[in-house]
């Protein structure tokens, strides 16, 4: 297992799905927070992975990769490595999330608050993700029971 980095702290991780009929849109987005001096968390912004997806075979979604496009916030510095932060970023991120070019996800669960994938492709067959609608559930790691 990787040790996280010290300079990235990847604050939320959210999948965007727009429909048209069969086909639609797919939005990866990580909101992130960077201190490149290791102490200061002074530039963040949003990294996207957009893809676009056709559905066959049922409920399957073919996934093919259109763009990653990073986005500082309004008045955040600018690193001035960009390509070691999208590094940090490619670590941190799932991979299926990163790259899901050529491969298809499997809807295996759903109701109104949670949706569980399984992913089929060459690199991450079997591989499942669980998605929780944004607001539905509080999640408090530091509260203890």
């Amino acid at each position: 297992m990787v040790r996280p980095n010290r300079k990235l702290r990847l604050r939320e991780l959210v999948q965007k799905i727009e429909s048209n009929g069969f086909n639609g849109s797919v939005t990866n987005m990580a909101q992130w927070d960077f201190a490149e001096d290791e102490e200061t968390f002074d530039a963040t912004g949003n990294f996207n992975v957009k893809c676009s997806y056709t559905i066959n075979q049922g409920a399957r979604m073919v996934v093919d990769l259109d763009d990653h496009e990073l986005r500082p916030a309004k008045g955040s510095k600018i690193p001035s490595d960009v390509p070691a932060l999208v590094g940090l970023l490619h670590r941190a991120i799932p991979k299926e999330m990163f790259d899901p070019n050529g491969h298809a996800m499997d809807t295996t669960y759903l109701d109104a608050d949670l949706r569980i994938v399984r992913l089929t492709g060459p690199n991450h067959e079997g591989v499942r993700n669980i998605f929780i609608r944004k607001g539905s559930i509080t999640i408090n790691p530091v509260e203890s029971a």
